[in-house]
């Protein structure tokens, strides 16, 4: 979708080793779609290359909302390995959104500061090693952002960053968060390369947005934020590297993953690029691609 980001990866050890990818081939500007519901034929989905595991990140934007708009219908199709969900807004688990046979593992985190707010979910064929919500820190934590899977030879990290909120008035909790999460990051790698993924609420350069020049004091796109996320792009152990931006640097508007629904922004491709793969640089050499499903809108804003 707009916003819904696929990624495969060599799946030669028991647990996949987790790369990112699926097709690698993203449309043009002119011919981004702008469908307004979701498809009901989805033969563009590509079979994940042999060997490759697919991960899914998706900001749902409400997911009994979701449900009601072909979400479990994408599911379906697209059929990953690992699915992340974000801004679930779910109180607690939905015990029957998604089979347990086919995803045996399923792990959610609730936001405890309100309800209907927020909130992760990560969906496994593969079973993880060890499972974590949350920094371990609060309040930092009781917005339900974070979920952390150890898998053979990879963390997955899946989260939903903050926005910085209207009038940026959550700035500074946005930058406590970037913080943690770099600690976090580096702790891990010392084990084993990461792959960091979700709503990552930022547009890094000004080509991840539709109209840059405006926006230097919007969420998203502050000089904060931009230094923020390079400076976790940086890395502690080793670099780490937007995929996407990797494998496609000129790629525009059909890499935009969120589009408002005020003001027709769908239509008239004023979009930004807020989802994420970001990977330890040891992986990147796995990454068969990464894949923005913009013909899979109306489930969500992304």
């Amino acid at each position: 979708m707009a916003g819904k980001r696929t990624a495969d990866g060599d799946a030669s050890d028991p647990a996949p080793k987790k790369a990112l990818t699926t097709s690698s081939t993203l449309a043009s500007a002119s011919s981004v779609p702008n469908n307004k519901t979701m498809p009901t034929n989805y033969s563009f989905i590509e079979k994940a290359p042999s060997g490759c595991c697919k991960i899914v990140t998706f900001n749902v934007n409400s997911l009994a909302a979701s449900c009601k708009k072909g979400f479990k219908e994408y599911v379906v199709a697209e059929d990953p390995d690992i699915l992340c969900l974000q801004e679930t807004k779910a109180n607690q688990p939905m015990a029957f959104l998604l089979s347990k046979t086919q995803y045996p593992h399923q792990t959610w985190h609730c936001s405890r500061a309100k309800k209907g707010y927020s909130g992760t979910a990560v969906f496994s064929k593969i079973k993880p090693l060890r499972v974590t919500t949350g920094f371990g820190a609060e309040p930092i934590d009781d917005e339900g952002r974070l979920i952390t899977l150890e898998f053979d030879t990879f963390h997955l990290v899946a989260c939903y960053v903050p926005n910085a909120g209207d009038k940026l008035v959550r700035l500074d909790r946005r930058m406590v968060w970037d913080d943690a999460m770099r600690t976090h990051l580096a702790a891990l790698e010392q084990t084993k390369p990461v792959i960091y993924t979700g709503d990552l609420n930022v547009a890094h350069n000004e080509i991840d947005l539709a109209r840059p020049d405006t926006n230097h004091r919007s969420p998203g796109f502050t000089d904060e934020e931009r230094t923020s996320f390079s400076d976790t792009l940086r890395g502690a152990t080793y670099p780490r590297v937007d995929a996407l931006r990797h494998l496609h640097p000129d790629t525009r508007a059909a890499a935009y993953t969120y589009f408002g629904y005020r003001a027709n922004c769908r239509e008239k491709t004023l979009g930004w690029r807020l989802d994420y793969f970001v990977v330890s640089e040891p992986l990147l050499a796995r990454v068969a691609g990464v894949v923005t499903r913009n013909q899979c809108y109306g489930a969500s804003d992304h």
